[in-house]
């Protein structure tokens, strides 16, 4: 029996050290006590029933009491409930009291919750940044496409970093400017001569106002020549007219045949009217014969008029080089 009464106690002993050192973190207060941070032990107990990890604040309290700020657990403890990077706060804070950046923890607490790099931000209001627009491609006035590429030097504005406007909005400003100066100059090689014209209207606009960022310059970094967007507006515009000329042209022909075609059947309705009005000659004249209002001498003598004047017709054919036999068939055709 006490083979296994001391097993049990070993284990209960190790589990009651392991929760004891869990919620007393001794070697931690002591590494507090011996930096100056004055804390107690009932405070590293709270946190854990806050369920805080000691060490996400106590190691940032030590950096900031040997930086000389003033800073309190309760802060501390309150930003990291909140979801905030408590570190990189405090050390946005020394950053900003080495660099004499007015940067107070509240503030440093907000940008932080809002989503921005707080660290990054005093660290850019230090050393200013550099950020590249992609090509801007704008027309001049005399229909030549320019494209710029320009350099942004930006400086955070720590003010603004809370609901401010971040580096997309201000490289869609500077492009917008590019566009506007390079579309209200009357020839493309003004642009190509004073490249600085761009960033002397773009500066003029005030485009960092609203932004998280303070414009510190604006440098052209090329310019090139693009196509000539006037000339090809113009080609464009004359293949839609032909297009549009042909297409009007293809519609009167259409119309000239289909009236063509209409005149043909006309031609043939009345040539059929007087074949018809032909086939009634002979009737009348045996109605003629047999009522007696014509005589056989002259039916006799009708004949022989037809065929002088066909006889007259004939030679006159001759005359004129014509062939009557052709004539004939094309008649009868």
């Amino acid at each position: 029996m006490s083979g296994p009464f001391a097993i049990l106690v070993i284990v209960f002993g190790f589990l009651f050290l392991s929760l004891f050192f869990y919620f007393i973190p001794v070697g931690l207060w002591i590494s507090a006590i011996a930096a100056g941070v004055k804390i107690n032990l009932l405070n590293l107990i709270g946190m854990r029933l806050r369920r805080v990890i000691p060490t996400a604040i106590i190691g940032p309290m030590i950096k900031s009491h040997k930086a000389g700020l003033q800073l309190k657990t309760d802060q501390l403890e309150a930003h990291y409930l909140a979801g905030g990077n408590v570190d990189r706060v405090v050390d946005a804070l020394i950053a900003a009291q080495r660099a004499e950046i007015d940067l107070t923890f509240e503030r440093a607490a907000a940008i932080d919750l809002a989503g921005r790099d707080v660290l990054e931000a005093v660290q850019m209001s230090v050393n200013p940044k550099v950020i590249q627009t992609p090509v801007v491609t704008a027309v001049a006035m005399d229909g030549i496409q320019v494209m710029a590429t320009a350099r942004v030097t930006v400086r955070a504005n720590i003010e603004r970093l809370v609901g401010g406007a971040g580096e997309e909005t201000v490289l869609a400003r500077v492009g917008e400017g590019i566009v506007t100066t390079v579309g209200s100059a009357k020839a493309h090689t003004k642009v190509l001569e004073n490249p600085d014209s761009i960033s002397e209207t773009v500066l003029d606009k005030g485009l960092d106002s609203g932004t998280a960022f303070e414009i510190l310059s604006i440098d052209i970094a090329d310019v090139d020549v693009g196509k000539n967007i006037g000339a090809q507006l113009q080609t464009d515009q004359a293949e839609a007219d032909k297009e549009i000329a042909q297409a009007k042209a293809e519609e009167r022909r259409a119309m000239a045949v289909a009236e063509e075609q209409e005149m043909k059947a006309r031609v043939q309705e009345m040539r059929a009217k007087v074949v018809e009005s032909e086939a009634e000659v002979p009737k009348a004249m045996a109605e003629a014969l047999r009522t007696g209002k014509m005589g056989v001498m002259d039916y006799m003598n009708m004949q022989n008029i037809k065929a002088d004047t066909q006889m007259r017709e004939n030679i006159s054919d001759l005359g004129t080089g014509n062939n009557p036999a052709k004539s004939n068939k094309k008649d009868k055709e």
